[in-house]
């Protein structure tokens, strides 16, 4: 898939904030051992009021009785229990009940907020009024003590709420890790909480805020720290047909409620489908690269005909096919071929670097500023879908990243 640069305007942070409420929700199931110091790196935001909400899912640790003893030692801390185990989007919803500030962050009970990060990205939303959802790059860590990070923003990067849903629509991945993320309380209850989706229930939150309010992102700073351990969902060996699953799921909810209301809708809900074929066909080739999963590869394949049956007239398909008589088994035939395993591997680095450096797998083309911004003055809320989204992104389907 080729990716045009998505439309965006770069702007120089400003640093200064006017007093802002914060409340951070803290899902908690069997984290007794990290919770004490993810509520740490809350607390000692600096030049913000924070509120934190833990709420402890039915843990058979001790998380509850150390999240209480937090709360007994802090004002700024209260602790919700679950009477039993309700999942990671019922828990989250249920403190999102509690909020009261102005911002909203969802933060695991294992990772960890970078010093300044609240103020870097409450600084945006106070200067541009339009932004409902700020992020920035996380610093994944394994261990007890995570790595120094950056907190020099360099600038902000602001898209056009419908500019960067329709880069997702098109590319299909979920560019957010979660920590990192500071929400506008207004827009989340606008937009509603979380829908039960197993693995990408975040992501859908995402897309919904996205077609009601720009996105902005902080670069070169580090926003949060996500840590990576036997136990977190992250590190756990899933399927890739189920992540590809739910990735569709979450593109069909937007479309079927939000997403279904706007222009191009049905286009960009396509340009989904299309992306993830795509990513089923890569992910296919790249088993097949390490020399095994052959059935894995069959029915990622067959995964990427359901999921859009046009794939099969495409150039990927056809080329594909035409190797399948090869001296190898059919599906490695099929799923290997027409890009070479180097050239996949740099496009793929490539796109990691961009995802580093800007928060998106896209290039970023800059716009004009806004000339109310370089006064001084807040920008002029742009919220909202234009008649034409997703301005300057193509799809090829004959290209696989």
């Amino acid at each position: 898939m080729v990716v045009n640069a998505s439309t965006a305007e770069r702007r120089a942070p400003r640093t200064q904030i006017d007093g802002a409420t914060v409340t951070v929700v803290i899902p908690c199931y069997n984290y007794a051992r990290f919770l004490p110091q993810a509520v740490a790196s809350v607390l000692g935001q600096e030049s913000v009021s924070v509120d934190v909400v833990v709420v402890d899912d039915a843990s058979t640790d001790d998380s509850l009785a150390v999240a209480e003893q937090i709360a007994a030692n802090d004002p700024r801390v209260r602790v919700l229990a679950n009477p039993r185990n309700l999942g990671a989007v019922a828990t989250f919803n249920r403190g999102l009940e509690q909020a009261t500030g102005e911002y909203l962050v969802r933060l695991d009970a294992d990772d960890l907020l970078t010093p300044g990060s609240l103020r870097r990205a409450v600084a945006v939303m106070q200067y541009l009024p339009g932004v409902g959802l700020v992020y920035g790059h996380p610093i994944h860590f394994s261990g007890d003590v995570p790595p120094p990070a950056r907190t020099d923003p360099l600038e902000w990067t602001v898209w056009a709420g419908s500019d960067w849903l329709a880069a997702r629509c098109v590319d299909g991945t979920n560019v957010i890790t979660s920590p990192e993320v500071v929400m506008r309380r207004s827009v989340v209850d606008v937009v509603g909480g979380q829908l039960p989706l197993a693995h990408t229930h975040d992501m859908e939150m995402w897309l919904r805020i996205a077609a009601h309010s720009d996105i902005a992102y902080i670069v070169g700073a580090d926003q949060a720290w996500h840590r990576e351990h036997p136990g977190s969902l992250s590190t756990r060996a899933e399927d890739p047909l189920v992540i590809l699953a739910e990735i569709r799921d979450a593109f069909d909810l937007l479309f079927d409620g939000l997403g279904g209301a706007f222009e191009r809708g049905a286009e960009l809900h396509a340009a989904s489908r299309r992306a993830i074929a795509l990513e089923a066909i890569a992910e296919a080739r790249r088993l097949l690269d390490r020399g095994r999963a052959t059935d894995q590869a069959v029915r990622l394949l067959a995964f990427a005909a359901e999921v859009d049956p046009e794939i099969r007239s495409t150039s990927v398909w056809r080329g594909l096919d035409r190797r399948s008589a090869s001296a190898m088994p059919a599906a490695a035939a099929i799923a290997l071929g027409v890009v070479p395993r180097g050239r996949r591997w740099v496009r793929r680095r490539l796109r990691m670097h961009r995802w580093h450096r800007a928060g998106v797998f896209e290039p970023v083309r800059a716009r004009p500023r806004d000339a109310a911004y370089d006064a001084g003055r807040p920008a002029t809320h742009r919220a909202g879908l234009p008649a034409t989204p997703g301005s300057g992104i193509t799809s090829n389907a004959g290209d696989v990243a």
